[in-house]
């Protein structure tokens, strides 16, 4: 049996021709067999006809800029994870950078079940931010795998400041009320700020979150210029915010357009030019039942 390539073409939209809408015809290669009939669809008929009925993409050049701005050694994938509820978490307090806030018993059974879902997945190595709720869950998720669990200061959350350790809450009861002070009530101005427009947010002229897209980047960095192919990595909510968006090219404005539960899993493929794409988004089906994700 021989084959050959038949030269082929697809209509390509030619921008430079409005209003006529021309269009003008690009070359694509298809490879037909000898023995095949006229009626048996080509090879790229086939894969045509597949990625049309799941939805796959076979190539994503140019979907982003690079975060790296030269060529990968191969392409990557990562898997980024939030850290378990907190004990801030659980009061609704601000925690920022904070290291007072600490992972609970439920937290620690969602590491668990973050460390059962990935099980059947290989990764080369895993990063987690150095502060102690991140680390604690890294450190669960982590237990019985051989390679290297790396703290990289680029993950720490975003500082707040004098909001940390402040109640997000503002139907506080009185108790509550004499056991913490309010963010909304002591600094209203900058909570409101924060809440509704983070990107402005700043503390005598420094925005918190202009720095944690800059941090988000060096992460990036320091993470795909690594040795490997696959690597899990262990933060917090606002940083990983960063982190999907300046992956997908958005800027800080749109910082509460992502939302990333305790535990949720989100996972990027970055092709040898640091492009990188979306492959989902904060899947918690691991927190509700005895999901496993597969490679």
């Amino acid at each position: 049996m021989s084959c050959k390539a038949l030269l082929c073409s697809t209509s390509v939209y030619d921008s430079k021709r409005l209003p006529k809408l021309q269009t003008q015809r690009a070359p694509t290669l298809q490879i037909r067999c000898s023995n095949s009939s006229p009626d048996t669809p080509s090879i790229t008929e086939k894969l045509e006809h597949e990625a049309s009925m799941t939805g796959a993409a076979y190539d994503f050049n140019r979907a982003t800029t690079s975060l790296t701005r030269k060529l990968l050694s191969s392409p990557k994938k990562v898997t980024l994870v939030r850290h378990g509820l907190s004990s801030w978490n659980q009061e609704s307090r601000i925690q920022g950078s904070s290291n007072l806030s600490v992972l609970t018993e439920t937290g620690v059974r969602q590491a668990e079940r973050c460390r059962e879902a990935l099980a059947n997945i290989y990764f080369d190595q895993c990063f987690s931010s150095p502060i102690c709720r991140a680390k604690s869950t890294a450190e669960v998720i982590w237990q019985g795998r051989e390679g290297p669990l790396v703290f990289l200061d680029s993950l720490k959350e975003a500082h707040l400041f004098f909001l940390e350790g402040m109640k997000n809450d503002t139907t506080l009861t009185y108790i509550q009320c004499l056991e913490a002070v309010d963010a909304r009530r002591e600094y209203p101005k900058e909570y409101i700020t924060w809440r509704e427009d983070p990107a402005n947010f700043n503390v005598n002229g420094v925005y918190p979150l202009r720095k944690i897209w800059a941090t988000a980047s060096e992460a990036w960095t320091e993470i795909l210029y690594t040795p490997g192919e696959h690597f899990l990595v262990i933060t917090h909510k606002s940083i990983l915010r960063a982190l999907i968006c300046t992956a997908l090219g958005l800027s800080p404005e749109r910082f509460r357009a992502i939302d990333v539960n305790n535990g949720g899993i989100t996972v990027f493929k970055f092709n040898t030019r640091g492009e990188a794409m979306l492959q989902s988004l904060n899947m918690t089906a691991h927190m509700y039942s005895n999901h496993i994700y597969l490679n």
